[in-house]
């Protein structure tokens, strides 16, 4: 399927990443419906080389591929694009998806799903803002957290010095946090901000994002610096 223009109001485009050519092709015409550009791919190789060269604002990628998995896929896209990724997984077994969001999946939906609740999905990740935006022209201050600082407006991390990379989504949950450090949030409260209000799923995909975002900042879960787990409510900023 070619690329094809678009009165989104987003433009946005959409690469689906599925060797099921039916099911890809049924899910590449519902996004088209729902007013996306979509190119269709079927392999691992082929995935990354069309994420190179159109440049999705999202990718459907599923786990089971050919020439390379999703999982591969997922990290080397990672390598060079921000893209949002949600993953497809034809087994509801919960490393696979915490896997897949270890290499930088956004979300995830799990085989047998309703091509209407993933566009809904894939509608709800292109809505969420960039946070930065929202604050751009304020000139807000570098938050600092101990080692820790928080460039919001370059959405740029660093502790003690040293560059942090992190996805998207890493970064969105660290704004939240650090915009009101003495809040608690619940996971609830964290995905109304951060993904949207009618993100429908599993809320415990806070805490695997949540973990990613503690490991790269050299955070220790059981003695956190940073990101302290409030029992019974979610999270909140620690002092560093």
């Amino acid at each position: 399927m070619a690329m094809t223009t678009t009165d989104s109001s987003e433009g946005a485009r959409i690469l689906v990443v599925e060797d099921e050519t039916d099911l890809a092709r049924m899910v590449g015409a519902y996004l088209e419906r729902a007013g996306y550009a979509v190119e269709l791919v079927h392999d691992g190789v082929e995935a990354v080389a069309s994420a190179r060269a159109v440049t999705p604002d999202a990718m459907v990628l599923d786990l089971g591929l050919p020439r390379l998995d999703g999982i591969e896929v997922c990290r080397q896209v990672r390598t060079f694009s921000d893209c949002y990724i949600l993953m497809l997984t034809a087994r509801d077994d919960e490393v696979d998806k915490l896997v897949g969001l270890s290499v930088g999946a956004d979300d995830y939906i799990t085989k047998p799903f309703s091509p209407r609740e993933l566009v809904a999905r894939v509608q709800v990740v292109l809505r969420r803002p960039r946070r930065a935006a929202a604050v751009s022209g304020d000139h807000t201050p570098l938050r600092r957290f101990g080692d820790l600082s928080v460039d919001v407006e370059a959405r740029q991390v660093q502790v003690a010095g040293r560059p942090v990379g992190l996805t998207r989504t890493e970064f969105d949950i660290l704004e939240v946090l650090t915009d009101r450090p003495r809040l608690a949030y619940s996971r609830r409260q964290l995905i109304d901000e951060v993904w949207d209000p009618g993100w429908v799923g599993d809320e415990h995909i806070v805490d695997v994002h949540v973990a990613h975002l503690r490991r790269k900042l050299g955070d220790d879960s059981s003695r956190p610096r940073y990101v302290d787990t409030v029992r019974g409510v979610g999270y909140r900023m620690g002092t560093g």
